[in-house]
């Protein structure tokens, strides 16, 4: 978190973190040219560049578009989410250099402006065969380009989390892109399946994991039923929440993050003011919820970040009966204090 913007060194789970994902990178660039170079001599050291990095740009933007979806499905994976954005700069540049060597090697020779001439140089729009698919291709790296540079805090913030949200959804936009332009592409001219059947398994995996999620996370906003006669709510039980971390329910169309710690329980929005982030599925240090996504804090019996910082969630009454979380559902002013309720008083009674 921080109050100002301002350049962030690299902690040391950062670095590692960049050093493994780039080490991966260029070992898989590397391989993939040593193989094509072995396969395909006929190939030049141009087109192969191109290949490898179109290839391996395609191959990191399937796991950017795993890690969601299978981070909701088991929180194993949410250290991958913290440090996803940067993941996609790094995809983008692979992809841009991809770009920048095809339209350099079959549009820059001619009279036209290359980027002029990646949309006019193949009209058969009408030939479903003979497509033009390199269209596709850049108007997806212009997506990506404006998902990448605006990737920082300072966007997001001036931007608006909703407008900010809507920008960058545009990844599944440039994803159906980018299938298209190797459909129409590279497979046109293909003469083993093998190609197209990595592509109908990328795209079957996507789509897997974010179906899968998805019904997850519909389970999850089933709205509790449970009203007791002063309208709290029967959420769980006590030994169902982890120890410094939550249960989550839905209450009145909100999801409700049920924190357990030292003894006490509260309850707060699952909904982090930064990027919207699960509060959920963090857990408690040092005595504040630590959002999985970006390390954003709040305390967990008022939802006020603590100083200098000025985030604020909603919170919630709380109290534990025979063993019972049992939470109010209509929430208090984001910020607001709530005496968090004591396990020791309800094993007591």
């Amino acid at each position: 978190m921080s109050t100002t913007y301002r350049a962030i060194s690299w902690n040391p789970q950062k670095r590692a973190y960049d050093l493994v994902a780039g080490g991966m990178v260029v070992t898989f660039l590397a391989l993939f040219v040593a193989i094509q170079a072995a396969l395909r001599p006929e190939l030049t050291i141009e087109t192969l560049l191109i290949r490898a990095f179109g290839a391996t740009a395609f191959t990191l933007l399937h796991v950017i578009l795993c890690i969601g979806p299978v981070a909701r499905l088991d929180r194993r994976f949410l250290p991958l989410l913290y440090n996803r954005r940067h993941l996609g700069v790094m995809m983008f540049t692979l992809a841009l250099a991809h770009g920048a060597f095809s339209i350099i090697q079959f549009h820059a020779a001619g009279t036209l402006n290359p980027l002029v001439s990646v949309f006019v140089s193949n009209a058969r729009y009408s030939t479903p065969t003979q497509l033009p698919f390199q269209p596709f291709g850049l108007v997806a790296l212009t997506i990506l380009f404006l998902m990448a540079a605006t990737s920082h805090d300072f966007w997001l913030h001036n931007l608006t989390a909703p407008v900010w949200k809507a920008l960058h959804m545009g990844v599944y936009v440039a994803y159906t892109l980018i299938v298209l332009h190797v459909m129409f592409g590279v497979l046109q001219g293909e003469v083993s399946s093998s190609l197209a059947w990595t592509l109908g398994v990328g795209v079957l995996t996507v789509f897997t994991l974010h179906t899968l999620a998805a019904r997850h996370e519909v389970r999850r906003d089933v709205e509790y039923a449970r009203f007791q006669a002063d309208g709290f709510v029967d959420v769980c039980s006590v030994a169902e929440i982890p120890e410094k971390r939550a249960y989550v329910a839905c209450l009145s169309g909100e999801r409700v993050a049920v924190f357990r710690y030292d003894g006490r329980i509260s309850a707060i929005s699952n909904v982090c003011q930064h990027q919207n982030g699960p509060l959920g599925e963090g857990r408690i240090v040092n005595g504040c919820v630590v959002c999985p996504w970006h390390g954003y804090e709040y305390r967990p019996d008022s939802g006020a970040s603590p100083p200098p910082f000025t985030e604020k969630v909603p919170t919630f009454d709380v109290r534990v009966s025979a063993g019972r979380v049992l939470v109010n559902p209509h929430p208090h002013a984001p910020g607001t204090r709530v005496e968090p309720a004591t396990l020791s008083v309800a094993r007591s009674a």
